[in-house]
Order: C-alpha cells, then structure tokens, then sequence
C-alpha cells in the first residue's frame, strides 16, 4: 500500500510542480524541454523530463544554460531530481562545471492526514504563531534567518514581499515580538499542492514543537483553502521530523550549480 502510495504521490508530484507550475511568476523564456527562470540573484532551470534526447544533445541543453547565464554574470542552478533520467545526468551537469549542493528529500503527503494527525498541535504555551504580510515583518524574519545560518539574509525581505503578492502565506512564531520561527505556504494555482517552506528556528527556542505548530497550522489552511497536498524539499534536520508525522520520501533533489569565474 506504501509503494503504491508513494507511486502516486510521485506521479502527482512529476505532473503539477514541474516545468511552468514551478515557474510560474516569475520571468521565463525556454529552451527545448527547459524553461529558464531569471531570478534577480541568479538563474534556475526547470523541466519536466529530458525523453527523446540523445547523450550529445543533453550536453548541449546543458551547455546552453550554464552559458546563457555565464553571459550575464550570474550563476545558476540546474535542479536535479532522483529519478530523473538518464542516469549519469549528474555526471553531465559535473563534465559541464556544474557543482552538486546539499541533497533534500522530497516530501509528499496529503492535506487532510497531516492536519488530523496534528489536530490540536497548533499552539505552544509561551508563543503567538500567526500570519504576517507587513515588510517590517519580512525584514524581522530575514534578521532571525541571518542569525540561524550565519550569514546574510537580507535577500529574504524582497524575496517575501513578492511573494506574499503572489498568494503566499507567511507565518511567525514570536517570543515578546521577538521573531524565533518563521514559515510560509506556496499555493501553487492550476494544481492540488501546497509547498511548505521555510521553518528555521533560533537554537535556544527549538525543541519545543514550535516547527510541528507551524506545520499544523499550515497543514490546516491548506484544507481550508482545498488543496489536497503538502510539498516540501526537506533538509536532513527536518526529513526525520517530517516522515514521523506520515509525510513519504518520493524522490530527492539536487541543485546542481554553475558560477561563472
């Protein structure tokens, strides 16, 4: 029953989030089977599959990209799933300067089982979890985001702005004002998914179910709003997290990376 499950929930995933659903919004133009994505910080390359290609003509996809992006100083990420094929793609995108960076697992499970499975997991005693849409809120999440990862998240605040202009919801869980947590959902209009994102917590405040309330809360909108799944590209702190509340692994992802010298 698992396997089949899963089956499905990959099929789902393959046919309503890749190619122009993960697009979507953002500035594009294509390339055969590949729609490239313009970000302001760098690009990104999308497809649903790579069928009908031959081993010299993905090397020149490949190439096509890596230099389309060269030529404007930018770098750009080329997204690999799994069980994407053919099976040394990975070595193509190496033999083509592209770099692999940290391995998620893709996560997929339905809507309405996860919010029953957390029904009542929607609060922590101590913390106000609730939905933002101001910048000065975007601008709190993307200071407590630079404290978590060490770095600077500025980024973050422009990056919401749009967005939540777009339909995403974003959430925080907060301490005394203090921003400790902080989540979105990504409806993906034109399908069934919700994507789940975000989630760092402050060291001192984790541990406490503050990532489970957010999850739940979220889990619940997205019934409310009718989308059947939740999606999330999930890290290996959060993975185990994930999978104990009956999210199932359907594939991995892998961002492959050229950064122009």
């Amino acid at each position: 029953m698992t396997d089949a499950l899963k089956n499905d929930l990959l099929a789902a995933y393959d046919d309503q989030l890749r190619g122009t659903s993960e697009t979507a919004d953002v500035p594009t133009s294509t390339d055969g089977p590949v729609i490239r994505v313009e970000y302001p910080n760098r690009g990104f390359v999308s497809y649903r599959s790579l069928d009908g290609l031959d081993g010299a003509e993905i090397d020149a996809l490949i190439a096509r990209q890596r230099d389309y992006f060269a030529a404007k100083r930018q770098a750009v990420e080329w997204k690999l799933r799994g069980h994407d094929q053919p099976a040394d793609l990975p070595d193509r995108l190496k033999a083509a300067g592209f770099e692999p960076e940290e391995q998620e697992t893709v996560l997929v499970a339905e809507s309405a089982d996860i919010a029953e499975r957390l029904q009542g997991r929607d609060a922590v005693d101590g913390i106000t979890i609730r939905m933002v849409g101001e910048r000065a809120d975007f601008e709190r999440i993307a200071a407590m985001e630079s404290t978590v990862w060490g770095e600077d998240w500025s980024w973050l605040t422009d990056d919401l702005v749009r967005r939540h202009a777009g339909g995403t919801e974003v959430y925080v869980a907060e301490v005394d004002g203090q921003v400790v947590s902080a989540a979105w959902a990504v409806y993906k209009k034109g399908t069934e998914f919700t994507g789940l994102w975000g989630g760092s917590t402050l060291a001192e405040w984790r541990g406490k179910g503050i990532y489970k309330a957010l999850v739940a809360v979220r889990a619940a909108r997205a019934v409310e709003l009718g989308y059947k799944y939740l999606h999330v590209d999930a890290s290996d702190d959060s993975s185990p997290i994930l999978q104990r509340l009956g999210f199932l692994a359907v594939t991995t992802t892998t961002p492959y990376v050229h950064t122009p010298g």
